[in-house]
């Protein structure tokens, strides 16, 4: 086909040939190929002018085109056919039988076939026609074919798919909502979350204070301790050096007496401390069953530490009431006369003997204070 286009082809423009037209010399050239190059010729000429001379322009020769021009040269007819049915479209190929061009139009199922298809394939014996006239009919039918979409089934079609839009948008609309809703649910739980383990932490805070008011007296005491421990051994170094026997003895005298005093001083015992519950074992039996909607049921601990805190609170109210009793004896120690003081003596003998054998508030009232209260029951016993 690529060498059909070739022959077919003016060397002047190089086009496929229109209007083709044979010169004297048996080259043929398109028409307006020839108008152009006689233009050209006849600028040039010095022929007579009743002679319109063209100049060849393959072989160069020379012809004497009359007056009416090119008009009185011959048509090259059979290459003129041969131009039209080489842009004819071409035929396209059978695909079950290439390349067999599909030529043949089967009535039956409305289809080209090829000649192959229809003497031994699957269209044989089926009724046939001739492309023309399968054209003609099938052009003739296609206004009854586009009135069946313009019926009411279109209708149909354009309710439907305003349906589907409204449906569509109403559905995401649900959507929207949804959404909305599912963030708004969400951040509620954050919060209740949030809320429930700050509870968790303050019930920690709790614990850590009474844990820090069981423990911090005790280390204070034994701090104070080492403290007077360290004071009565610069005591002892410094006594050594001292050459007058009056101070040396003097000062023995505070270093035995403050050694005594050490040596008297109850140490106290380290609490046995029970943290219950524990976070971990807590949280995985009562938290990791739980349902969203006792979320915010959930249980928070009250975690039980030392018992120190509630004996110095007792031992408070103890001090308190002691304190009341002494300031009671103090009034009767100064106010009253000797038979008063009898009744001072009577009721604060037994409260001596008492204190003697509270060795556990030692530990909270300190040393000090229990000298100090047994120097003034003394006293105020033999005033």
């Amino acid at each position: 086909m690529d060498d059909l286009e070739e022959d077919l082809t003016c060397s002047v423009c190089y086009g496929l040939f229109t209007d083709p037209r044979v010169l004297p010399c048996s080259h043929t050239f398109c028409k307006s190929c020839l108008e152009r190059v006689m233009q050209v010729s006849v600028d040039v000429s010095i022929w007579r002018p009743l002679r319109l001379p063209l100049k060849c322009p393959s072989c160069r020769s020379v012809a004497e085109l009359p007056t009416n021009g090119l008009d009185a040269l011959p048509t090259n007819v059979c290459l003129s056919a041969i131009v039209e049915k080489y842009q004819r479209p071409r035929s396209a190929a059978c695909p079950e039988h290439p390349p067999q061009p599909l030529n043949v139009y089967c009535v039956q199922d409305r289809q080209l076939i090829c000649g192959v298809c229809l003497t031994v394939g699957r269209h044989r014996g089926h009724a046939i026609d001739d492309l023309q006239t399968a054209h003609a009919r099938e052009r003739a039918g296609q206004a009854r074919l586009m009135e069946r979409l313009s019926g009411e089934r279109w209708e149909d079609v354009c309710s439907l798919t305003q349906r589907l839009r409204l449906e569509k948008k109403r559905s995401e609309g649900l959507i929207q909502d949804d959404r909305e809703f599912t963030a708004q649910f969400f951040h509620n739980l954050e919060l209740v979350l949030a809320r429930k383990r700050e509870e968790f932490l303050q019930t920690l805070e709790r614990a850590s204070a009474r844990l820090a008011c069981a423990y911090d007296p005790l280390v204070e005491q034994l701090e104070r301790l080492q403290e007077e421990h360290g004071a009565v051994m610069a005591l002892s170094s410094g006594v050594e050096s001292e050459e007058s026997p009056l101070v040396y003895l003097e000062t023995v005298r505070e270093l035995r007496e403050r050694v005594e005093a050490l040596m008297r001083t109850p140490l106290p015992e380290i609490p046995s401390v029970q943290l219950t519950p524990r976070a971990e074992p807590f949280l995985r039996e009562h938290w990791c069953g739980l349902s969203i909607r006792g979320l915010g049921d959930g249980p928070v601990p009250e975690i039980c530490g030392p018992a120190q805190c509630r004996r110095l609170r007792s031992s408070s109210s103890a001090a308190v009431l002691i304190a009341m009793l002494l300031l009671t004896g103090l009034c009767l120690h100064h106010c009253a006369e000797e038979p008063l003081r009898g009744v001072g003596t009577l009721l604060f003998g037994p409260i001596h003997n008492s204190i003697m054998t509270l060795h556990t508030f030692t530990a909270t009232l300190g040393e000090n204070i229990y000298q100090d209260l047994l120097s003034f029951l003394k006293t105020l016993h033999w005033c």
